[in-house]
């Protein structure tokens, strides 16, 4: 009597198997390279010597007397990416021809319209601008932006749209992160060491190491599967 072994998956089999993962992987990361961003405002507060992204919007947040804040326009993809303002950002310089006044707090205000990389198609951003708002102690980060820097635009949702009438449309609306490549060099360059993490191009592909180790991963799995598999068929 012949006794038959149970057949057993082939190494060429398995080989594609381990492509198909790997490949898998591959577009999944590429996907992630060419993530969106969003062209808008962001909300900063100036804490010490570094800008910090505001834990509340400028419609809630209330500012103390001697506090400064910014606003930048850019595209960022989250508050994580998001470009801080440029320009001088102490309360002194910005406020040093505005006497402290009774029943009154003052706000240094930073605006950075952005560069031209980041405008809306047919604009071009105002050049940086400081301001001391003036505002009752009670006042909001909008209420005193509003003070200094006429016209506001806003959605319908409250999202701030526009500083001083720019830009003079659209809000909030999504754009593809790194098209440009010179718009990404120059978003690198200013934000400096400060950046969590670079930028890549439109073009650029996923990272090699984390795609190796999946791979990696997958090729073991599969090596593992065809032993075990052998050593339960065996005579």
């Amino acid at each position: 009597m012949i006794r038959r072994r149970a057949a057993t998956p082939s190494v060429t089999v398995l080989v594609a198997l381990t492509a198909l993962a790997v490949l898998a992987v591959l577009v999944a990361g590429t996907g992630q390279a060419r993530a969106a961003g969003y062209r808008y405002w962001s909300f900063w507060d100036r804490d010490g010597d570094r800008w910090v992204y505001a834990s509340q919007g400028p419609s809630t947040a209330r500012p103390l007397d001697g506090d400064v804040q910014g606003f930048r326009f850019a595209v960022s993809e989250d508050s994580d990416d998001a470009t801080r303002p440029r320009g001088t950002a102490d309360f002194t310089a910005v406020c040093a021809d505005v006497p402290a006044r009774d029943g009154r707090k003052r706000v240094a205000l930073v605006i950075d319209f952005g560069t031209a990389a980041d405008a809306p198609s047919g604009e071009a951003p105002p050049e940086p601008r400081t301001a001391c708002a003036v505002v009752s102690p009670d006042a909001t980060a909008a209420e005193a932006l509003a003070s200094v820097a006429t016209p506001l635009r806003y959605s319908a949702d409250a999202l701030l749209c526009a500083i001083a009438g720019y830009p003079r449309t659209g809000c909030g609306e999504q754009v593809a992160a790194g098209g440009d490549p010179n718009a990404t060099a120059e978003k690198e360059k200013e934000k400096g060491t400060e950046a969590k993490e670079e930028r890549k191009a439109e073009d650029a592909g996923p990272s090699v190491g984390p795609l190796v180790g999946v791979a990696a991963v997958v090729v073991l799995g599969a090596a593992a599967l065809w032993q075990a598999r052998r050593r339960r068929d065996a005579p």
